[in-house]
């Protein structure tokens, strides 16, 4: 590598979905010093998107590779690539899963291996759930380094003995401020004189739609101008909607489905609801204040994701008909940002995180 060109460090995607952890690495992306630092994503080839060419055209490299269930030829690509390039990081964002990139890694002398953690697991998913508490025995044997979004994130992957020796680094879900208090575009004027009750997030088991659904319904009893407003898709899709259908509820509900920019629809909405089963931090918690959108959240999501004042938690046992009362209450909050809202701000954390590069790399290269 000539000393004028950038650094490439291999970032581990996993599937792309126009969402979640993808975006806040995107985001990191966006905002880093490309003469110094530059990402190559590493994503299944079975994902759902494709790689952003705005991406692409700031000098991100993008290889689409076998999905981790054939390990095999998963493994096999992953150390061609690791040896072809001579990373000297690989930044892995799959959680539990981070145990077979990092391992291959491993087996190519790459000296700086991230495992980094991005949730918790839920009840009531026992196949899925199994996996994860098997693979977490194995969370610390190939990474040299350890990140989470959450304290909760860091205590459970990788206990609390390594948390509570700060060995750990937490880096928060940052988000560029501006794109959010800025954003006016009203895309739905369809809305206008609505109550808009909001939720932005895949339709999966840990968003609890069904819940969602319920609270819902109690509000519209009470309020006959509310709307419920889903963006976002996944594979609870058509369960939600014929809940909905079954409840009579579906001509009150405007379904958005997948967007690459949840942004402009933050300013649409009264007060957002999120009755999570499991988080491990909750990113729509976050920008909803930012954007000055009071929300409801279970007491899964932790207490990082709260802010502002414009934020009421509530018990996942609550009744549907609490939670309605908390969420029209809070259709009056004026929200305010606290002090812990500038963790984070995009610029005061992509300056952490390059300068953690930097730092970790000093001496090896």
């Amino acid at each position: 590598m000539k000393d004028s060109e950038p650094i490439r460090i291999a970032q581990i995607m996993g599937k792309l979905w126009a969402g979640g952890v993808e975006t806040v690495v995107f985001n990191y992306y966006r905002k880093i010093d490309k003469t110094k630092i530059q990402f190559d994503f590493y994503y299944d080839s079975d994902s759902t998107v494709e790689p952003s060419q705005e991406i692409i055209d700031m000098g991100a490299r993008f290889y689409k590779i076998p999905p981790y269930q054939m390990l095999p030829a998963y493994l096999k690509v992953l150390r061609k690539y690791f040896r072809n390039n001579d990373y000297k990081i690989v930044h892995s964002h799959i959680n539990t899963l981070s145990i077979f990139p990092l391992y291959a890694a491993w087996r190519e002398g790459v000296p700086v291996r991230i495992a980094h953690n991005h949730s918790v697991p839920g009840g009531h998913e026992f196949k899925r759930n199994s996996l994860k508490y098997v693979l977490r025995f194995f969370a610390k044997v190939f990474p040299t380094d350890f990140f989470a979004c959450s304290e909760k994130a860091g205590r459970w992957l990788f206990g609390n003995r390594t948390f509570d020796k700060e060995k750990v680094y937490i880096l928060k879900n940052a988000i560029d401020f501006k794109q959010f208090i800025q954003n006016k575009k009203k895309v739905c004027p369809n809305l206008e004189g609505k109550l808009v009750i909001g939720h932005i997030g895949r339709f999966t088991y840990a968003k609890n739609h069904k819940f969602l659904i319920d609270i819902f319904e109690k509000i519209h009893e009470k309020k006959k101008n509310a709307v419920l407003l889903l963006v976002g898709d996944g594979e609870k899709h058509d369960e939600i909607v014929g809940i909905l259908r079954s409840k009579k509820l579906l001509k009150y509900a405007v379904l958005i489905g997948k967007v690459t920019n949840a942004s402009q629809y933050y300013q649409l909405i009264n007060v957002m609801i999120l009755p999570s089963l499991f988080e491990g931090l909750s990113l729509t918690t976050i920008e909803s204040q930012i954007a000055g959108v009071p929300v409801v959240i279970s007491e899964s999501i932790p207490d990082e994701a709260i802010i502002s004042n414009g934020c009421c938690r509530m018990k996942l046992n609550d009744s549907a008909d609490k939670w309605a009362e908390a969420a029209i209450r809070m259709t009056n909050e004026n929200v305010v940002l606290n002090e812990s809202s500038q963790y984070y701000d995009m610029e005061h954390a992509i300056s952490k995180l390059q300068k953690w590069y930097l730092t970790r790399l000093d001496g090896i290269i």
